[in-house]
């Protein structure tokens, strides 16, 4: 697998995902948010999710203030949500996103859904990484996304 890094940061005001990988990120229901503890060590939970215009990812859940991601988000603000699926077996073809970057937990909002709680983990991408989506471009392709992109 290539590795295929832009060197080139997003300015402010332009787009932090690609058209392809918010094309597959609003098809994608479920992904894995890693978060890293107190005491360094790692949590790995599966969340629904969903982008912004602006490019922040946002996570909500049923009884979120109350989760260990939600504390550890608080505690470290360190995070990875990687989303992915298997396209093909045969031929064998996986595709997917990984956001790293930072995160805040945020109490006291208005959730989208009436069964969701009134907090929110919010994601702004750092490093993006994709692979698969786009049939023209073979391998891992990867950059940095300027802070206040």
């Amino acid at each position: 697998m290539t590795v295929s890094d832009v060197p080139a940061t997003n300015a402010p005001g332009s787009q932090v995902f690609s058209e392809s990988e918010l094309s597959y990120l609003a098809s994608q229901r479920l992904g894995r948010l890693a978060t890293v503890a107190p005491d360094n060590s790692p949590q790995n939970s599966p969340v629904g999710f969903q982008v912004r215009p602006d490019g922040i990812v946002e996570v909500y859940g049923y009884n979120l203030g109350a989760s260990r991601k939600f504390r550890n988000v608080a505690a470290t603000g360190v995070v990875s949500l990687v989303v992915d699926d298997i396209a093909s077996v045969d031929p064998w073809k996986v595709r997917g996103v990984e956001i790293r970057g930072t995160a805040e937990a945020v109490t006291d909002i208005e959730p989208p859904q009436s069964w969701l709680s009134h907090e929110v983990i919010r994601i702004h991408p750092r490093r993006v990484l994709s692979w698969g989506l786009d049939p023209d471009s073979e391998g891992l392709r990867a950059r940095t996304v300027a802070a206040g992109a």
